[in-house]
């Protein structure tokens, strides 16, 4: 039986329609790996850039003392030491809350940047993990698409 108005069977147009969900499938089996690509290289960047810093987590942190500074964990440590340290200096009170006349307001501050730097990293390791997660489950994703859609060659 064909459709008048195109001339074509249905088996021609599921076929076609097979073929189309396949195409979908493999785009997202693309995306998926351009995903999980990005995420390993953005997380091995952001861990490069950290050790090449060479900082040594606080010897009072609450862990990871003595530790290099190289990944998520290390920074977030290292970062709450760092809020600490500037908390004491500070007499309790952040950089804003500093008269500006006070001789530790710049240490403060610098303490604050840091501390910002290096929550900053602990945000790029997550999104990095984030990418590799949802590339890996792109990847799934469009297997189980293609697998559902026969090739359009089968009827």
């Amino acid at each position: 039986m064909s459709d008048a108005t195109t001339g074509t069977s249905e088996a021609e147009a599921e076929s076609r329609g097979r073929g189309g969900v396949r195409a979908i499938g493999l785009i997202v089996i693309i995306c998926g790996i351009v995903f999980t690509v990005a995420g390993v290289v953005a997380y091995i960047a952001v861990q490069q850039t950290l050790s090449d810093q060479k900082i040594t987590v606080s010897d009072d942190a609450d862990m990871f003392a003595g530790k290099d500074v190289n990944g998520p964990f290390t920074a977030y440590s290292q970062a709450m030491v760092i809020g600490k340290h500037a908390k004491d200096i500070g007499g309790g009170k952040t950089y804003a809350e500093l008269p500006q006349d006070d001789p530790n307001r710049d240490t403060v501050m610098t303490a604050s940047f840091l501390q910002a730097s290096l929550f900053t990293s602990v945000v790029a390791f997550g999104v990095a993990a984030m990418a590799v997660v949802m590339g890996i489950l792109l990847i799934l994703l469009g297997l189980v698409v293609r697998k559902l859609a026969p090739p359009a060659s089968a009827t």
